[in-house]
């Protein structure tokens, strides 16, 4: 077997400028296929730690009537917090959202908010909470805090003052000046973009809601609790089911270009193959009648299209090490119109590469490599050895 490898690594190098254009074409398959996946992988990882930190915690429970994606729920959603759930909120394991309508009046205009009241002094989730404690519901202006999406879109930033209208639980409508005094800056669109934050204490004040939650926030590693009536669990799995799908369906769309690459490589390895077999018949046949056997022929062939994959992997090493390694420290920067996606997608995502994706790439080319460099060769099974020093073929 060694004389084998020796004699077809020589062949293969013999053959030239053909070798040395399907191994770039393989190299480039092999770090095109580890670079996508890893821009997958950082994409799903750097969305779910900021959600996870920013918004969801390790789980929400739900009041029955609340739904994110129907804003004319909200008027019904909410009510008191359960005893089980209160407690884990003394205990610090947990937070209170209580969430409603309202229109805000920047410079003239209006603009329909969400209004969300959040504990100044909890710790459950990645949240500038701890600015809302500079005032409370009796200060002429209330203070708010915005992201920075918004402040955009409404021209307001820290210190300015601005009106904002809501409707209390009773359905009576009532307005009050709130301050803006800080303008956060996060990746979590669903907490940033019409989006208005005051004290939980406050809020509950202002809507005539006292002890009342829309959702209850647990902190990671905290477990599930029984069911609660009127109130629905959602796990962290459930929550980050969008960002799952997204990737699982930019992932499928990625293999398409896999599928190309691998294809094109191949194609270019049995063409390389099937001349190679075409063109050597002589050579066959004199190894043949030097007491080589079809088997060890067909082996010798196998191995020589085989190494094409290990040439190439070792070429896209040499390139491709410096290029992952330089794109997974730097980034990859994300036109701006990203931003108005949806998604907790930050400016820069950070490719994510990992053991198992660089060499279970590298052994499924090498395995589809080795397939294809085989199945030319079956017509040696049925040579002569006089055919083939006549330099004819079954």
């Amino acid at each position: 077997m060694k004389i084998l490898f020796k004699l077809a690594l020589r062949n293969l190098l013999g053959a030239g400028l053909r070798t040395w254009l399907n191994i770039a074409v393989l190299s480039f398959a092999f770090v095109a296929i580890i670079w996508t996946q890893g821009f997958y992988r950082g994409m799903s990882r750097q969305a779910i730690q900021a959600l996870t930190d920013a918004e969801y915690g390790g789980g929400q429970y739900w009041h029955e009537q609340y739904d994110p994606f129907n804003p004319l729920t909200l008027d019904d959603a909410h009510g008191r917090v359960p005893e089980p759930l209160q407690k884990l909120i003394e205990e610090r394991k947990a937070t209170a959202v209580l969430i409603i309508q309202g229109t805000l009046y920047p410079h003239g205009r209006f603009l329909p908010v969400t209004v969300r009241g959040i504990d100044p002094a909890q710790g459950v989730l990645l949240f500038p909470s701890e600015f809302l404690e500079t005032g409370d519901g009796n200060d002429a202006e209330i203070p708010a805090i915005i992201g920075s999406r918004m402040a955009r879109s409404t021209g307001l930033k820290v210190g300015d003052t601005v009106t904002l209208r809501w409707r209390d639980a009773r359905g009576a409508f009532d307005a009050r000046n709130i301050r803006i005094v800080q303008v956060m800056s996060t990746t979590v669109q669903s907490i940033d973009q019409g989006q208005i934050w005051l004290s939980l204490d406050t809020l509950r004040s202002l809507a005539g809601m006292e002890g009342e939650a829309t959702l209850i926030t647990l902190a990671k590693g905290t477990p599930f609790l029984e069911e609660i009536p009127g109130w629905s669990y959602k796990s962290p799995d459930v929550l980050l089911k969008d960002i799952h799908d997204l990737v699982r369906s930019k992932t499928l769309g990625a293999t398409i270009l896999y599928i190309i690459l691998i294809l094109l490589a191949m194609l270019a390895i049995f063409d390389t193959q099937v001349l190679s077999i075409f063109r050597r018949r002589k050579e066959m046949g004199t190894l043949m009648a030097m007491g080589m056997t079809r088997l060890k022929i067909i082996q010798l062939f196998t191995i020589e299209g085989a190494l094409h994959s290990v040439l190439a992997a070792l070429v896209a090493a040499v390139y491709g090490i410096p290029l992952l390694t330089l794109s997974a420290r730097s980034g990859w920067a994300m036109p701006q119109a990203v931003d108005s996606y949806g998604y907790a997608i930050g400016e820069r995502i950070f490719p994510v590469y990992s053991a198992g994706l660089v060499i279970g790439t590298t052994v499924l080319v090498m395995l589809v490599t080795t397939v294809v460099s085989f199945l030319p060769t079956r017509k040696i099974s049925r040579l002569k050895p006089t055919d083939a020093l006549r330099g004819r073929m079954p």
